[in-house]
């Protein structure tokens, strides 16, 4: 078994060795003098959340649990959601100009996601929108004030930039380096904020804003970037067949959610658990030595703890129970996802259709695949025939016909 690591006798540096032990930390900028800063004085930072949806994803949960654990080490969090930064659109990681929405949507997604930062980071987080200061600036002043410290050259060469050049730069995207220092700059001057954390793609935008706060303000600013994460696989951190997995309960379920975690790869569960849940470091020890089948334990504790931070202890419980319920007792549960139907349908709506009114397939094509490859079943019964109808028959003692999708994915039909 692992031996957990020890961490350092001062608070302040704990705070930076936890992140660091927990594989939260790409890069720091100047890491002896953010230590010292910190040993002297709780320091206040902040993270930046563009509302371009109506949910925060699972690739938010970097940034904000990073601010949960900087905040319990003492330290003052703001998040600034960007109202303003989300007018223009961020070009980082992008290949193509993200599609511009309207003030009145962005203020809509605001609103929703900002429960959804509160409830991982605490309700004694300040929470912030720099269209408050965005808004209202005269260009002309703006480009005389701020624009004059940009070297275009230097701007040029970062990897956002570079990236998109290939295939068109659009000048409001170009822009958007400014607004994120200034905004830096505002919180230094508002709230004495000197670190920035974010994702590695936004190196070049923070170091920009410890650039021209020092600048103007003749004063130290720091960062810390997260490493962009990708599965073992390769693919893209908190995406899935279905879509991204959303942290809003109405957009992906608790117990969809619980089954996104438990499904984890071998090779991501180590990482995952330290990442994403808030376990000590000497448990997360014992559950990474776990191998071969006994890892499916690891899985289920990274599920349920996952799922815990987001949704709380009773909704991530009732989503193991069910699972278990489901996978392991071969029974039914009422906390599957479940969709009406009306009553009348039965004798007329094919399996095909079915599959789709549930979600499970995205088409009838999608369903007809998926029956040649085995891996459509009503009742735990494989479907073998694409013209089937789902009668009455059907219908099992608890009131509803299972629909399963492999082995994992499973909606309750429920006639009504």
């Amino acid at each position: 078994m692992p031996t957990p690591p020890t961490p350092p006798a001062s608070p302040a540096a704990d705070a930076i060795w936890q992140l660091r032990e927990r594989g939260f930390v790409q890069q720091i900028s100047d890491e002896a003098a953010l230590s010292a800063r910190m040993a002297a004085a709780p320091i206040c930072f902040y993270a930046g959340f563009d509302p371009t949806a109506a949910s925060l994803h699972v690739g938010s949960l970097i940034p904000l649990l990073a601010m949960a654990h900087l905040a319990r080490a003492g330290h003052s969090a703001i998040a600034v959601l960007g109202g303003g930064t989300t007018m223009v659109g961020d070009p980082s990681g992008k290949t193509e100009m993200r599609q511009l929405i309207t003030q009145e949507v962005i203020q809509s997604n605001r609103r929703q996601i900002e429960p959804q930062i509160r409830r991982i980071i605490g309700d004694g987080a300040r929470v912030v929108d720099n269209a408050d200061w965005l808004l209202g600036l005269n260009y002309i002043a703006f480009l005389r004030d701020i624009g004059r410290h940009f070297s275009v050259n230097r701007m040029l060469s970062a990897e956002a930039y570079k990236m998109r050049l290939e295939k068109g730069l659009s000048f409001i995207e170009f822009n958007y380096q400014l607004l994120q220092a200034y905004d830096f700059l505002v919180l230094n001057e508002r709230h004495d904020c000197a670190l920035q954390i974010g994702g590695d793609d936004q190196w070049g935008n923070i170091v920009a804003g410890i650039d021209l706060i020092r600048r103007v303000r003749q004063k130290e600013a720091f960062a810390l970037t997260f490493p962009l994460l990708t599965t073992a696989s390769g693919a893209k951190m908190g995406k899935t067949a279905a879509g991204a997995v959303w942290l809003d309960a109405k957009m992906v379920s608790p117990y969809d959610y619980w089954q996104y975690w438990r499904n984890t790869a071998d090779g991501d569960v180590e990482r995952f658990l330290k990442l994403f849940t808030e376990l000590p470091l000497d448990e997360l020890a014992k559950l990474s030595a776990l191998k071969g089948q006994e890892i499916n334990e690891a899985k289920k504790v990274l599920a349920t703890e996952a799922t815990a931070l987001l949704h709380g202890r009773a909704e991530a419980e009732k989503a193991a129970a069910t699972a278990r319920t489901t996978f392991e007792e071969g029974g039914l549960s009422e906390s599957l996802p479940t969709v009406e139907i009306k009553r009348s349908e039965l004798g007329k709506i094919g399996v095909l259709s079915a599959y789709v009114q549930a979600g499970l397939v995205g088409s009838t094509s999608e369903a007809r695949r998926q029956i040649k490859a085995g891996g459509l079943k009503v009742n735990d019964a494989a479907v073998t025939d694409e013209k089937m109808v789902l009668t009455s028959k059907d219908v099992t003692p608890e009131g509803v016909i299972k629909l399963s999708l492999g082995r994992k994915k499973h909606v309750l039909l429920k006639p009504v």
